[in-house]
């Protein structure tokens, strides 16, 4: 049966109200606890009749919405469950919930940011965040970065089914370089998040090279006839093991990069690393050094950059006249 806002307001309260055993609800309690809800929610003033908390609770007791609450009448007044460990939020949960709970879990663990446990206890406590805010009708304690207009989230479902079940797609994508869009089979092996976006991460034909798509590129995403390539020995984290990012070159070897970082600046970058690879050189009068060893990739650039004149790049020399010429460039606009 349909159950509107306003009535689940009325539930939730009462639920609330019958957990707090440190005080005694007739009807009359419960009645103005739901007024003053509704009041404080949805901005109704005109309060709640009796017959409704009374037909509330019948169905709170009944099996119409789930929840067989254990509303019980002591001394012919007062309102209580007699199960002290009960409430509506905590109703078992049936076969089908947990199958698509476990669905859920696993396509998280198919993402690398989940794959450790620590990332796995973030999402935690998103949830454990989120139960507490229903809960206590109080607002979230934790604000997770998050940017739901990105382009392209409709896809994130589509490919991971993809991926798990083996079939190659038809995608139609266009990059910011290619003036039209182009369609090709795709073998989508993983979805990657960098920065708040996310990739694929596949190949176009079985002997291809290992490519990364943006989903915020991709218009369509249709399904191939075309038999689905297994990955040749795919393994993420090596494979992703010596760049910042998602752009990763077959034929480039990693290369020991130095940098300077302005001591004002170091705490920053010391307690987040920019790489795994991050160790600690020396600290100096003239800046802290620390050196990475990782691809020279778009990102990478693009990470060194994003300090400005914060930090120096010492070595590799390819690297540091390279960003000596965009800082340049990027001065231009600004004149003397």
């Amino acid at each position: 049966m349909p159950v509107n806002r306003n009535a689940l307001i009325r539930y939730k309260t009462i639920d609330r109200c019958l957990q707090n055993r440190y005080r005694k609800w007739t009807l009359e309690d419960l009645i103005e606890a739901c007024s003053d809800a509704l009041y404080e929610y949805e901005g109704i003033d005109k309060g709640v009749s009796r017959r409704t908390v009374q037909a509330d609770i019948q169905l709170m007791r009944s099996d119409k919405l789930g929840y067989n609450a254990p509303i019980a009448v002591v001394d012919k007044r007062y309102y209580t469950y007699s199960d002290s460990s009960y409430s509506i939020t905590n109703i078992p949960l049936t076969e089908n919930d947990l199958s698509k709970l476990s669905e859920a879990v696993e396509f998280l663990k198919q993402f690398q940011g989940f794959t450790q446990f620590r990332e796995l206890d973030t999402m935690v406590s998103k949830l454990e965040d989120h139960i507490y805010a229903q809960r206590s009708s109080t607002r979230p304690v934790i604000d997770f970065e998050k940017n739901t207009d990105l382009k392209g989230l409709e896809f994130l479902d589509e490919l991971y089914h993809a991926i798990i079940n083996k079939h190659t797609v038809s995608l139609t994508y266009q990059s910011f370089q290619a003036r039209d869009k182009s369609k090709f089979d795709f073998h989508p092996y993983l979805l990657k998040e960098f920065r708040n976006r996310w990739f694929v991460i596949g190949k176009k034909t079985a002997k291809g090279k290992i490519l990364n798509l943006a989903l915020d590129r991709i218009h369509a995403v249709d399904r191939s006839h075309e038999d689905y390539a297994e990955p040749d020995n795919f393994n993420p984290d090596l494979y992703f093991r010596d760049v910042i990012g998602v752009t990763v070159s077959e034929n480039l070897r990693p290369v020991n990069v130095v940098l300077r970082i302005t001591n004002k600046h170091a705490p920053y970058i010391l307690t987040k690393p920019l790489h795994s690879s991050q160790k600690l050189i020396e600290r100096t009068d003239s800046g802290t050094i620390i050196s990475l060893r990782v691809q020279h990739n778009f990102e990478l650039e693009k990470e060194i950059l994003s300090y400005g004149e914060q930090i120096e790049v010492i070595l590799p020399l390819k690297l540091r006249h390279m960003i000596g010429s965009r800082l340049a460039e990027a001065q231009k606009p600004y004149g003397n």
